[in-house]
């Protein structure tokens, strides 16, 4: 295994964020700066660290390098173990926003900072999961989903996402111009419709009931319910309204990136009006070294949108995909201003889309 490969340790840096905010309150620093400590470092001190760290534009060198890699259990158990982590930070996250002697704004500081990590250590490695073969691993995916109430990803993402990404089918593929204010508040609301409308499909295939265990989104659902009962139940009201509100942050998060993972990319469509094959041209690419580790190479999204059941350790850069000018963390910040994402992005996307559209004519 490559000395580099350990770097997919750095997740786990994440979690200790509350843990060190903890630490700080109990050493007389201000519980309400504290608070807002883990949303710092993701979002203040990480992408200056990306832009000192660089890119590792780096691939297998072969095939069988790349056979090696997908094989090694090392990679797969980093996954596995962040689900338990995740739900005992939750835990302690939920016990501390009950107890800490939080003014309003230190509340909101640690909610934001619990539901960002939630999109890192939940929705992220969720979504390394889902897309795996076997039982485990998408179940332990769905688990990570069902924390942050989410569970519709689990289904939306495979059969709606990754079948009509860059058309205006999809609506986890920004548009040209649009914001991403409105584009995550449509996601959020449709994406867990089109989930449930998804699976009725599927059960009708199989003449199947819809209100039965084989339903997927209603045993999700009932998993949810219990998480949310066993959150009342052991902190009180504050503990169940922080429970649901972490995972409408976190969910929030994860759209937020997907609007950064497709801004005005478009899949050409031919004389028939089919759409092309999915492609790494069709997915923003960056492979800022930092953030690659600290998600699980989720950057190299182009490579993922290509080869979607391929592991994250062996996902390719390519250079002719479209390129993000920074990691994720800079970008998500970009991202709330619109003017300067547009500023930054729009030319990029025109640029790009009619070298694709030529190419697909060619």
């Amino acid at each position: 295994m490559r000395v580099r490969d350990f770097g997919y340790l750095a997740v786990f840096l994440t979690a200790a964020l509350p843990l060190l905010a903890w630490a700080l309150i109990h050493r007389d620093l201000a519980p309400d700066l504290a608070a807002w400590l883990p949303l710092a470092v993701v979002y203040g001190v990480v992408p200056l660290l990306d832009l000192l760290l660089g890119e590792d534009p780096r691939n297998p060198i072969d095939d069988a390098q790349a056979q090696r890699l997908d094989a090694q259990r090392w990679f797969r158990v980093l996954t596995w173990l962040c689900v338990p982590v995740w739900l005992a930070l939750l835990a302690f996250c939920m016990r501390q926003a009950t107890t800490l002697p939080l003014h309003p704004l230190g509340q909101l500081g640690w909610l934001l900072s619990t539901g960002t990590i939630g999109g890192v250590l939940a929705i992220n490695v969720a979504h390394e999961l889902i897309h795996k073969a076997g039982r485990l691993e998408p179940v332990l995916g769905g688990i990570a989903l069902t924390s942050v109430g989410y569970f519709g990803f689990k289904i939306e993402h495979l059969r709606g996402h990754h079948v009509h990404v860059g058309t205006p089918e999809d609506v986890s593929s920004a548009r040209l111009g649009e914001s991403v204010y409105p584009f995550v508040l449509r996601a959020l609301l449709r994406n867990p419709r089109a989930a449930w409308r998804l699976e009725a499909e599927r059960l009708q295939r199989r003449g199947q009931g819809l209100f039965t265990w084989h339903n997927e989104m209603l045993r999700w659902s009932a998993l949810w319910l219990s998480m949310l009962t066993a959150s009342a139940l052991w902190a009180g009201l504050a503990g169940a309204l922080f429970f649901v509100a972490q995972g409408l942050i976190a969910a929030a998060t994860l759209e937020v990136i997907n609007y950064v993972e497709h801004y005005g990319l478009r899949r050409a469509r031919d004389a028939q009006g089919r759409y092309e094959r999915v492609t790494h041209l069709h997915s923003w690419n960056a492979s800022q070294r930092l953030t690659n580790w600290l998600l699980f190479q989720l950057q190299r999204h182009s490579d993922h949108h290509a080869h979607a059941r391929r592991r994250y350790q062996v996902l390719r850069h390519h250079a002719d995909s479209p390129q993000l000018p920074t990691g994720y963390a800079g970008m998500f910040v970009l991202a709330l201003v619109p003017p300067l994402w547009r500023r930054l992005m729009d030319e990029r996307v025109r640029h790009f889309n009619a070298r694709n559209d030529l190419g697909a004519q060619a």
